[in-house]
């Protein structure tokens, strides 16, 4: 059981219950069977799984030489050569769970992941870090629409929202790091950037998001938008505009991630309030 309760701690479990609840309310949103929803599911949380832990474990010595002692894998709370067997096995279940859903949506996640993966591996420390964000987040939405009977790919709009969603998600998630990553020798775009301007152009990116999910979902009639659809983008707008002003005027700290991941959040409730709209 320690095993399993440090592996749980090296799989990032915020952000992969987060993203497993998404893969579900799209399912739900796109109508599929019950037995496809499942398999939907659990796929992604396994994909999720082995993407938090081969990230940390790819990142122990640079974790225990800044001293991060919440980190498992670093605190020798699990062994390297259990996490590694972990991330992979969980790989690959994620992929087995995927195949009965047809082979448009195992390949669809195999992108999703192997992008993600490859950030872990060393593009986090490019000036090309952004871009496993926009791939896997920008296809995520396309998961539960490859999922159903007649498989199909989410509408382009759907698309432009989930990587608008990715790069939030990455300009903002290593902000109360960015000291350790300099330490360590990660520079990422977000590094690159700062923590006022990554900041604001994650809010800026959800904005866009949120614009594309509003117009998108009412076919570019502004008055076919409902008034749900109304209510989160004023929200997302709302939390984006406090982002950039606090982004220019105070110094940078942890509210900023906060608020973009609010933000964010926003966003994301809104695709899946878009109901059975964003399938092409």
């Amino acid at each position: 059981m320690r095993t399993v309760r440090a592996l749980w701690g090296s799989s990032h479990p915020g952000p992969t219950l987060v993203v497993t609840a998404l893969a579900l309310a799209l399912g739900i949103a796109t109508g599929l069977e019950a037995w496809r929803l499942a398999l939907l599911t659990t796929s992604v949380f396994a994909g999720q799984l082995s993407v938090g832990i081969s990230n940390d474990a790819l990142d122990a010595e640079r974790d225990r030489a800044v001293g991060r002692t919440d980190k498992p894998i670093a605190r020798g709370d699990v062994s390297a050569q259990a996490a590694w067997g972990a991330a992979l096995g969980l790989l690959a279940s994620a992929l087995v769970l995927s195949a009965p859903l047809g082979w448009r949506m195992l390949a669809a996640h195999a992108l999703a992941l192997g992008s993600a993966w490859a950030y872990n591996a060393g593009l986090k420390s490019t000036p090309w870090s952004i871009v496993p964000f926009l791939v896997s987040f920008g296809i995520f939405p396309s998961l539960a629409t490859l999922s159903a009977p007649d498989p199909s790919f989410a509408a382009p709009w759907a698309w432009i929202a989930g990587a608008a969603l990715g790069a939030a998600v990455h300009l903002t998630n290593v902000l109360p790091d960015l000291a350790d990553d300099a330490r360590t020798g990660v520079r990422g775009l977000p590094h690159r950037l700062g923590p006022r301007l990554a900041a604001i152009v994650a809010a800026l990116a959800v904005v866009g998001g949120a614009v594309a999910v509003l117009l998108g979902a009412a076919g570019g009639d502004l008055g076919a938008v409902s008034p749900v659809s109304w209510v989160f983008f004023a929200a997302v707008v709302a939390v984006a505009a406090v982002t950039a002003w606090r982004a220019i005027s105070r110094p940078p700290t942890r509210a900023l991630f906060r608020l973009v991941m609010l933000a964010a959040l926003l966003l994301a409730a809104q695709l899946v309030a878009s109901g059975s709209a964003f399938v092409a």
